[in-house]
């Protein structure tokens, strides 16, 4: 497979190099990841009742949530396109805000009652404004339940679709809706919500002060801004409030004296990034020199296809 067709990050590449796996990662980028969603992919995503999400803001700090619904709360628009509601929450906006500077995300659904199986999506995420979603997907569902309305919606482009294997996915079984109550949807109830469960409340008053540890050697992978306090950071999620489109490509304008989204960084920042990204390598390179990789031995035996009907346990 030519190098320039190959999915996955160049980090990833060198550890496949490094750790002798190059080899049965082109297998699988070869035989499992696509650039949408096959049929038998939308028929999975349209029956799941949940999925994991992980988003990052602009310094690269990371955040993974949980995201839940009725069966078919995540839309399949197109074969390159989801669309997943946002419900009222605890009203931080971690994902929402992530996703507002830095548009990329990845999400994970696992079937662990039928099939027991999963599908890495990832790809760029795009907000809209129930109502102009609604104006362009007329047949979206309205839900009776209040606490599960969408005040927003997170479409999706598709740009990475996988499997992930069955073998270390739990078999799990529903709990029938009787013997587990009913679910408190968009509740402001303490005690329905979980309570202080961690014991974090109580221990407020006696720890410090939340402090965000110093960042250092960020942006290793580019998107540099020279004003990070510009609400129009290079590459962000847009939010659209009126006439949304969802081709590939499209921006909301920037406010008038802002930074235009995609500006090329500005003079001298790309040495900046090389020399970071130089110090970055040379330690992936010391760790990955005293790897080994792993013997042929040790590798599961002959290969049996991706959907080897053999389950663990």
């Amino acid at each position: 497979m030519p190098r320039q067709e190959r999915p996955g990050s160049d980090g990833e590449h060198l550890v496949q190099q490094r750790l002798g796996t190059t080899e049965r990662a082109d297998r699988f980028y070869g035989d499992q990841v696509l650039d949408h969603l096959n049929v038998r992919m939308q028929e999975f995503v349209a029956r799941q009742e949940m999925f994991f999400l992980a988003t990052a803001d602009r310094h690269g700090e990371c955040d993974a949530t949980f995201r839940a619904g009725p069966q078919g709360f995540v839309q399949v628009l197109d074969a390159r396109t989801l669309a997943y509601p946002e419900y009222r929450g605890n009203g931080v906006m971690a994902s929402i805000g992530n996703l507002s500077e830095n548009p990329r995300l990845g999400i994970l659904m696992v079937d662990f009652t039928r099939d027991r199986i999963g599908l890495h999506v990832n790809g760029r995420a795009r907000l809209v404004m129930d109502e102009e979603m609604r104006a362009h997907h007329p047949g979206l569902p309205v839900d009776p339940v209040p606490g599960r309305r969408a005040q927003l919606w997170v479409t999706v482009e598709v740009e990475e679709a996988y499997l992930h294997c069955a073998k270390h996915i739990p078999h799990l079984q529903k709990v029938p809706a009787q013997q587990r109550g009913a679910r408190a949807w968009g509740t402001d109830d303490v005690k329905r919500k979980g309570g202080d469960f961690f014991g974090a409340a109580a221990e407020s008053e006696q720890r410090p002060p939340f402090r965000r540890a110093e960042r250092k050697n960020e942006h290793l992978r580019g998107g540099l801004h020279e004003d990070t306090d510009d609400p129009v950071y290079q590459g962000a999620a847009p939010v659209y409030g009126s006439d949304p489109t969802y081709g590939a490509g499209t921006v909301s304008a920037p406010p008038a004296g802002s930074a235009s989204v995609g500006a090329p960084p500005a003079p001298g920042r790309d040495d900046f990034v090389e020399e970071l990204n130089a110090e970055f390598l040379d330690r992936v390179e010391r760790v990955l020199a005293r790897a080994q990789p792993r013997r042929p031995a040790e590798d599961a035996p002959a290969f049996r296809g991706w959907f080897d009907d053999r389950r663990d346990g």
